[in-house]
């Protein structure tokens, strides 16, 4: 009885959560909105043309039937204990999975769509679970300096990390306009959230929070193509990639979009880039405006150098952590290394937990070919 009036008690908690995890509401949100670049009857929209889902609702309903499983791994996905120095290097990057990156420029640290949640949803109960567990506590993270998000998906804004970042951190959080309001909603204090729209910038100096030795930051809001929402109503919240730029280095935080011109129009604009963090996953056919495939990646890569597609590092992230589509669990990457060799484009693949720096990179590794039952 008591485990059973314990488990009981457990649910309602849960269930209670929900609506405080889905964000703030529409009210809340539009009063920052107004006056955005891309905001009009009361959403945002992409500068290209962009549907969500296209194709036959009766062909993807057999999809989500049929191959609801296919991006399962068929075997258990190797994990690394990151290994993180005591101060952060010019240029490395650390992957924890799906797309949360801990980026390291000039000396600072990074820390980009933080999720560490088992579940990318409201619910602890139900919604894409890991298939992989995350590689370290969050509380293990060395201090950081800011905290990024691209979108207020479940899978790249995830209110029970938001919370702990703010009673374990004291980084600040830049983020696309609207999703500001849903980091108020969860008690986020004001002097650590910073909005921006498209082509917006900031310096760290400027927030007040540069290195002693002089050096600077400067994170820049790039334009994505992709949607937002956390419930029924979509596009309340702009959705972004992020350039950041030290005094040497320079790094490219795709998030999560389709393939835009805006690549280009940022490589021309903040580039090139030292390095980028392009997703390659949870793409379908029915949705190709919205959600890059692996040679797109690459052809990003390439525009993001500048038309260099030999420059710069490209690290794939937005796979293997969560099932979101029909392809197979390997499927992104392999098709990754394949573009990537015609293209003439440096790749690194780390495993979950692994930190990449590109002087020293792990040269042959197919981790992913040795995931079997």
């Amino acid at each position: 009885m008591a485990a059973g009036a314990f488990g009981l008690s457990w649910v309602v908690r849960a269930a209670w959560r929900i609506p405080s995890a889905m964000g703030a509401s529409i009210s809340a949100i539009q009063p920052t909105a107004l006056g955005a670049t891309t905001y009009r009857d009361k959403q945002f929209h992409n500068t290209e043309p962009s549907s969500q889902i296209t194709g036959n609702p009766a062909e993807l309903l057999y999809q989500l039937f049929t191959q609801r499983d296919a991006g399962r791994p068929p075997g258990k996905i190797p994990l690394v204990k990151p290994e993180l120095p005591e101060q952060a290097a010019d240029l490395a990057v650390t992957w924890y999975g799906h797309a949360s990156c801990l980026i390291e420029v000039d000396g600072y640290r990074v820390l980009a769509d933080p999720v560490w949640s088992e579940r990318v949803s409201p619910s602890p109960l139900v919604g894409p679970a890991r298939l992989h567990p995350v590689p370290s506590p969050l509380a293990d993270l060395p201090p950081l300096d800011a905290v990024l998000i691209s979108h207020d998906h479940y899978d790249h804004l995830d209110r029970d990390t938001v919370d702990q970042l703010v009673a374990t951190q004291s980084a600040v959080f830049i983020v696309p306009i609207g999703i500001g309001a849903h980091l108020r909603h969860w008690q986020v204090p004001e002097d650590r959230i910073v909005e921006f729209d498209w082509t917006a910038s900031v310096s760290l100096s400027e927030l007040g929070r540069a290195k002693d030795d002089g050096t600077d930051l400067v994170i820049t809001c790039s334009e994505a193509r992709h949607f937002s929402g956390r419930g029924l109503v979509r596009n309340t919240t702009l959705w972004a990639s992020w350039s950041i730029a030290g005094p040497t280095r320079r790094v490219y935080f795709g998030g999560d979009t389709g393939y835009t011109k805006a690549f280009a129009e940022a490589g021309a604009r903040l580039g090139p880039f030292d390095l980028t963090l392009l997703p390659i996953g949870a793409y379908d056919r029915h949705w190709p405006d919205v959600h890059m495939n692996p040679e797109e990646a690459v052809r990003a890569h390439a525009d993001l150098c500048v038309g260099d597609a030999g420059y710069g590092l490209l690290v794939p992230i937005h796979w293997a952590t969560f099932n979101l589509a029909f392809h197979g669990w390997s499927e992104p990457v392999q098709r990754l290394v394949a573009a990537a060799k015609e293209a003439g484009t440096r790749i690194a693949v780390p495993k979950p937990g692994q930190r990449i720096d590109p002087i020293g990179l792990p040269s042959g590794d197919t981790w992913w070919e040795d995931v079997r039952q």
